[in-house]
């Protein structure tokens, strides 16, 4: 499952991560370093696996914590209104 931002959602990158901006609300959320690499490679068209793969290569922690911490922040996107 690629992932595609609302139309109202915009993108800053920081010296921490990503801040995705909501113009309709003016709420915004700061991801951080692992949540800045799951929201790239899927709105690069990369699958949940490919996030998953993506966060193991990159940091020190085991499959299943993984899975669940990007299960999460998909989870999360989905129900903020900021992926369609």
């Amino acid at each position: 499952m690629a992932l595609r931002l609302a139309a109202d959602i915009t993108t800053a990158e920081t010296d921490y991560g990503t801040v995705l901006l909501d113009q309709r609300s003016g709420q915004y959320w700061e991801l951080n370093p692992t949540g800045t690499l799951v929201v790239r490679t899927l709105l690069d068209g990369g699958e949940e696996t490919n996030a998953v793969d993506a966060v193991i290569a990159e940091f020190d922690i085991d499959r299943s914590q993984a899975a669940q911490d990007v299960a999460a922040l998909i989870d999360l996107l989905r129900t903020s209104g900021l992926t369609v």
